[in-house]
Formats: structure tokens, sequence, C-alpha cells
């Protein structure tokens, strides 16, 4: 049996191979072979992440008539790939991608560390901001005044306080798309929604598509879950999704979930225009693959001008292909653990009924907290101290990063809160590992791929503000020279920093 999930044809690999052209040579580079530089090409857009994994490549006869190249070209390529572990074929199934195990995955997302533990470490790991107060104190006190009448109950509530489901489904209904609160579900936080879903839907060994490069945890979490996870590659830069590539991913490996972010995407910045909302929801349905959509960074838009696109549940108002997770955690703060889902009335229900051998429910007082938010209009206020943030950090980092590391590469997005750099060939492992050695915590880009992809690439969240971000840059480029160098493992001191 063959082992590939996907399938890049021979038109659609010279596309890719042929975008690389732009990309400028360094002084005193040497005109490689024909077939050295066809196998570099495929094995750059392996680790780029824009040919996955397990990808079926085309047959070197399509390939070499496309690429007007000799058929021997193409062979010798394909057995350079083969030999440096990038390729592997069978007679009969043809060859697929992979990655050699010299380029192991990390097997987890970048822990947040507690604040007493930092010490003179700036932490870009995590993708959060701190709590917007006064609101976050006003919520838990409207919370500690609603809470009494709950108090004298078993305080169970696995499909979430009726109020707050209420509210929610109220909230999509001022948006123009119609819900009843038996379309929601209260869970703890994002996570807490997904991992649900991906037990109901995506038992052990089912498919599940994602983009790639995902949310770390997310894909650390199916995993787990015995997910089989097809990657497929995002457009360039900050243009969304590719729908020919979505197309033909549900139409040939049918997974029965693809999870997506379409909003300000985790870790691209990427934000899918309404065209390539309702075309993937359309291709979703016509495969029968349910979409989960995550929408925990759609309020996060920095730009006051920009004009977001309709919601990807407004094209199934039903929920009867598209599941939305939504969540406090990211707009307001990351210790709101409150998310919530909406889906079809009976997805819900089953949803409901497995909490009983989960988490049975989410904690009250925060529900609560939440609701009083909605409820007074605070949530738009705090939401808005959280963008204005937001965007002075984005603004300090980015004017940071292109003064102190001129040959680093990212588009700046208009919205999310996190860069996704690609760091002029330096390997991103090799980055982050130097980081903590001159006192700066970076995710390298493998965390954020399915089988090693990204190595040329760090996600810098932009969580620091000010100094502390100038200064985060000064010490990622100090760690850019150690790699650089190849100097050996030190005990370099982090520079003692007073923000």
């Amino acid at each position: 049996m063959a082992q590939w999930t996907s399938a890049v044809g021979a038109a659609q690999l010279a596309r890719l191979l042929k975008s690389q052209q732009h990309r400028p040579a360094g002084p005193g580079t040497r005109r490689l072979p024909a077939y050295r530089a066809l196998a570099d090409g495929i094995r750059l857009l392996v680790l780029e992440g824009r040919v996955p994994v397990a990808a079926r490549l085309p047959a070197e006869r399509e390939l070499a008539m496309v690429l007007t190249v000799s058929r021997t070209t193409v062979a010798a390529a394909y057995e350079a790939l083969r030999t440096e572990g990038f390729l592997e074929s069978r007679r009969g199934a043809g060859s697929w991608t992979v990655v050699p195990a010299g380029n192991p995955l990390p097997a987890r997302g970048l822990e947040p560390l507690p604040p007493e533990a930092l010490g003179s470490m700036i932490d870009l790991g995590t993708a959060a901001l701190p709590a917007p107060e006064p609101w976050l104190t006003r919520a838990v006190q409207g919370a500690l005044e609603e809470l009494p009448p709950y108090a004298h109950t078993h305080g169970d509530y696995p499909a979430g306080l009726p109020a707050l489901r209420s509210m929610i489904a109220e909230r999509y209904t001022t948006r123009g798309i119609p819900t009843m609160p038996e379309q929601i579900m209260v869970t703890t936080g994002a996570m807490g929604a997904i991992d649900a879903i991906c037990h109901l839907f995506g038992g052990r060994g089912e498919r599940i598509a994602v983009e790639s490069p995902s949310y770390a945890n997310i894909l650390q979490l199916m995993r787990e879950a015995g997910a089989r996870l097809v990657p497929v590659a995002m457009a360039e830069g900050l243009a969304g999704w590719d729908l020919d590539r979505w197309r033909q991913v549900l139409r040939e490996a049918a997974p029965r979930i693809a999870y997506v972010v379409a909003d300000f995407h985790n870790p691209t910045g990427a934000l899918a225009d309404e065209d390539q909302r309702r075309r993937l929801v359309e291709a979703a349905r016509s495969a029968g693959t349910v979409l989960v959509v995550d929408e925990t960074m759609s309020e996060l838009y920095l730009e006051p001008d920009l004009e977001m696109p309709r919601r990807v549940c407004g094209f199934d108002p039903a929920g009867s292909t598209v599941i939305t997770v939504g969540s406090a955690s990211k707009a307001f703060w990351a210790g709101m653990r409150i998310g919530w889902v909406r889906a079809a009335p009976d997805v819900i229900r089953s949803l409901v009924a497995a909490r009983a051998y989960a988490d049975l429910g989410t904690p009250v007082l925060e529900q609560l907290a939440v609701n009083w938010l909605f409820t007074t209009g605070g949530w738009e206020e705090a939401v808005e101290i959280c963008r204005g943030q937001a965007r002075d950090n984005r603004d300090a980092l980015v004017a940071a990063v292109r003064r102190e590391l001129p040959a680093w590469e990212f588009e700046v997005p208009s919205g999310g809160l996190t860069l996704w750099v690609r760091t002029g060939g330096l390997s991103g492992s090799r980055l982050a590992e130097a980081g903590e050695r001159v006192g700066v915590r970076v995710p390298s880009g493998p965390r954020f791929g399915v089988d090693g992809a990204f190595e040329g690439y760090v996600r810098l969240p932009f969580t620091v503000a000010g100094a502390v971000a100038e200064e985060a840059a000064i010490r990622l480029s100090a760690a850019a020279h150690l790699v650089e160098t190849g100097s050996p493992a030190g005990n370099e001191t982090p520079r003692t920093f007073v923000a």
C-alpha cells in the first residue's frame, strides 16, 4: 500500500519550483547541474512545507515533459533526494516525500514559563497578552454578584450556563448568522472544544486535513488522539488558502475533519478572503468533510479601517458542514479559559453527551465573568484595549527585527498576534537553541509543521512592547550570529535588562 496521503501534479510542482526563482542567490554562487538544482528545489519546497510530507510526486517522464528537461535529469534528482532521505519510492506505488530522521519533529509546543521562572529571559514562546484591566477585575466582581443562585445547584452544566449559551448565540445572530442556544456548547477554552470535536469525529487512525503550517498545540493534540494528519500548504505570504490544493486533498485523501484558522492564521497571520471561505465550505460539503474553523483570533483585527470577511459559518448557517470554535483566551486573556462550539443541534448534543467521560463541564464563575462582559458591553472595550496593545507591540517588533536582522523576511499581518519569519537560511531549531543561551525564547518553525517542515522559520509573537521588543531583536541577532558562526554551546549570560 502506498505511503502517501496527497499528490502533487507535474504542472503544480513546476509552478512551485518557478516561484523560487525570484529569490536572489548569494554572492559567488556557482551554477549547479540541472539535476542538482531540481533536487535542491524540491527539497526546499518540502522543508518550507509548500510540498507536504507524504505527498506523491509526479512520475519522472511526466515531470520531465512539463519542465522540458530530460527524463535522466529528473531520475537523477529523485535519486539524489532518496539518498538524502527526502524521498521514498516503491515499485508500482510511485515516489513520495519524507523528511530525514536527522530532522526530528519537536515532540511538543513551547510551553510558557511561569513569570517567576523567567528571570532575565524574554519569552516569545506564547502568543498571549496581559489582561485588559480594569475589565478582568470588574468581570470577576460582576460574576461574584451573580454567583449565589448557582451556588445552590450541583454546579454541573455540561452544555454551559444557559445565559451564556444564549448570549453567544445572540452575538452570532447579530452578525447575520441566525443561531439558537441549542447550537452552542461552552467549553474549557478552544483546546477543550477541539479535543472534544476530534474525539467525536476523528477516531484513532482517522485522517484530519490541516493547514501547513498550523497551530503547534492543536497539531500535537491531534497526534496524541491518534489522527493521521494530512498537511495542506498555505498560499504564499498572507494570501490565505490555496483552494486548488484544498480541493485536491479533500477529494483524494477524503479526511473526516479539516481544521483551519481563517482569521489571522496562527502562525502566518493570513486572513482568508470571503471567496476563499465560500469555496472551501463548498469543497468540504462536496467531500463529506467536517470543516472545523478556529475563530479565536477573529476579533484581533489591528487596522481600524479593515473590513472583515463574513464568518465561515455564514456560508453554512445550519452547521451541517462547519463547526465553529471560539474563545475568550486570545482576544481577552489567556487565563480566562472559556471557549465555545457552534454547530448543528445534533452535533452539540453528541458533544455534550461525551463530556460525561471527559471534564463534565466548564467552571461556573468564569462563565459568569464572560457573560458579564458580553451583557454589559465590557467585552468590546476590553478587546479594544487588547487590539491597541497588539498593534503597538507589532509595530515595535517589526521595526526592531528589520533593523537588527535585515536578512530575515516576513509580511506584516493586519491582525492576530504572530509574525511568521523566514530566517535567511538559518535553522530555526538551532536559533531556538541559541536563543535560550542569550536570553530569548522563540519557537522554531518545525513545531508548526506536520513532519519536520519549516526548518527555515521561527514564529515571533508581538506580545512584548517598546524597549523589550527592541531588546528581543538584539538577542535574536546575537543568536543568529552564534548559529552563523557555528559557535559551540557555552555559558552565555543574557544582558541585564530593565523594562
